[in-house]
């Protein structure tokens, strides 16, 4: 069952759409359930002051994308490069198990909008963390 939180995002979600000039552009996609996010970032002084998404896929999923844009915008890229599947999870009251990916997308979504965005840039991109292969989906395997 699906939280008040998540429903609410789902059927209201915030900051759908594109940025045309965006300064970073991140998509990302899970061929097993066929979700796919694409985040849109606008930054000036190093912080996100606008942020859009346009997902393709269940409700969480959906929700997912709308709940990490407003966690974003307003954040330094360094602030929003701490953002995890869950703080996303618990921002919408949990989700259902087989539901978690759904989070690790949007994770996933905004970091790779800012590493376009570094690349634009000339910006070194650390990862925050190693991929050792479990998954084959994440955006470090690439």
């Amino acid at each position: 069952m699906y939280s008040e939180k998540v429903m609410d995002h789902f059927a209201n979600p915030r900051n759908v759409g594109e940025i045309p000039d965006a300064d970073g552009i991140g998509e990302v996609g899970n061929a097993k359930c066929g979700d796919i996010m694409k985040i849109y970032l606008k930054i000036e002084n190093n912080v996100i002051v606008d942020c859009k998404f346009k997902t393709f896929g269940c409700g969480a999923a959906v929700a997912t994308s709308s709940m990490a844009t407003e966690m974003v915008k307003g954040k330094t890229v360094e602030e929003a490069l701490e953002l995890t599947n869950k703080a996303v999870m618990d921002a919408l009251d949990g989700l259902p198990p087989a539901k978690v990916h759904c989070s690790v997308l949007a994770e996933e979504a905004v970091e790779a909008a800012i590493i376009n965005y570094y690349e634009r840039n000339g910006i070194e991109y650390t990862p925050k963390r190693k991929c050792t292969g479990c998954c084959s989906s994440c955006s470090t395997c690439g």
